[in-house]
C-alpha cells in the first residue's frame, strides 16, 4: 500500500509513528528532523531505516509531518513540489482550518493528496527519547479531506492506520475538529494549567489524591506547541473558555448564597451528563 512512508520531525508524535509503522508493518521508513542529530540517532536505534534527504522525498508513497503548525506548512509549502506525482500527505497537527487553508492549493499545483490529520494520543513529555511504539493502540485517528484528496485515497489510509493499532477512524471537516478539539483537548489543558496556579497548590503535598492528579496532569506541556495550537484556533477555543466560567459561576452563585438546592441540581446535571456521555 505505502512501501516507503517519510516521518518529517522526529519528536514524540513522529518518532512514535516511526517505532509503530517499523513495528506493524513491512513499509521503509525514512526520517527527517530539523535537528539531525535527532535523525541519526533515529537511525542508530531502529526507529527509522535512513535519513531523509532531497534525493529520498520522491520515493515516498506517504508522507507524515509531525511539526508544529506553522514549521508544519513551511515545509510542506517547500517541499511538495519536490514529491512525486499522487504522493499522499498526511499532517499531525492538532488544528485543522489553519492547515488546510494554507495547503490545500498548493498540494493540488504538485500532484499531491493532501489529508488533515490528528491521532488523539499523547504524553505529557516531548522528543524522540519518550516516543512508543504502542503510543496509538486503540486510539481515534481524524481524517479531515480536501479538495486534493481522493476516496481511494481516504480509504487507503483508514486501512492503513487501522493496521497501526489505531482503534477508529473519522472523517470530518476542518471546522467540525476545531470545533470539537476546542472542547475535548485545547480547554482541558487551559482548565489545567489555570487549576495549578492556585496558591494552595504549593501546600498540597499529604492532601492530594486521584482528583488532583487528574486535573493537573495535562498541565505538563509545551508551552511553545501549545501556545501555538490555540491561536491557530482562537475562536472555538475563547467561546468554550466563555462556556466554561458561565458555569464555573453558577456553582460560585450558588455556594455563596448557601443554596443547596441549586448546588444539588448544578452537580446532578453534571453527573447524569458524564453518565449518558461516557
Amino acid at each position: 500500500m505505502f512501501d516507503t512512508v517519510l516521518i518529517a520531525g522526529l519528536g514524540l508524535m513522529g518518532g512514535s509513528m516511526a517505532k509503530t509503522i517499523k513495528a506493524r508493518t513491512l513499509s521503509r521508513v525514512l526520517g527527517w528532523n530539523r535537528t539531525r542529530a535527532t535523525a541519526e540517532q533515529a537511525r542508530a536505534d531502529g526507529t527509522i531505516d535512513a535519513v531523509a534527504t532531497e534525493a529520498l522525498y520522491k520515493e515516498a508513497d506517504l508522507v507524515i509531518i509531525g511539526l508544529y503548525p506553522q514549521a508544519t506548512v513551511d515545509w510542506l509549502l517547500e517541499n511538495m513540489p519536490k514529491m512525486k506525482k499522487g504522493c499522499v500527505v498526511v499532517d499531525m497537527v492538532g488544528v485543522k482550518q489553519f492547515m488546510v487553508e494554507r495547503l490545500e492549493q498548493a498540494a493540488l499545483d504538485a500532484g499531491v493528496h493532501f489529508v488533515g490529520g490528528h491521532p488523539m494520543a499523547g504524553r505529557e513529555f516531548s522528543g524522540l527519547d519518550f516516543a512508543l511504539p504502542t503510543l496509538f493502540d486503540g486510539a481515534s485517528m481524524i481524517f479531515v479531506p480536501t479538495r486534493s484528496s481522493t476516496e481511494r485515497v481516504l480509504e487507503q489510509l483508514e486501512a492503513y492506520f487501522t493496521a497501526l493499532g489505531f482503534g477508529q477512524t473519522v472523517r470530518c471537516t476542518a471546522e467540525q475538529h476545531d470545533r470539537m478539539i476546542a472542547f475535548t483537548s485545547q480547554l482541558a489543558h487551559v482548565v489545567s494549567s489555570a487549576y495549578i496556579k492556585s496558591p494552595e497548590a504549593d501546600k498540597h503535598n499529604g492532601y492530594s489524591a486521584g482528583s488532583y492528579k487528574d486535573l493537573t496532569r495535562v498541565a505538563k506541556l509545551n508551552e511553545t506547541m501549545w501556545s501555538e495550537l490555540f491561536l491557530c484556533n482562537a475562536e472555538p477555543l475563547a467561546r468554550e473558555i466563555d462556556e466554561i466560567i458561565g458555569h464555573l459561576d453558577e456553582y460560585r452563585r450558588a455556594i455563596r448564597a448557601q443554596d443547596r438546592e441549586t448546588l444539588t441540581l448544578l452537580l446532578r446535571d453534571g453527573r447524569e451528563r458524564k453518565e449518558r456521555l461516557g
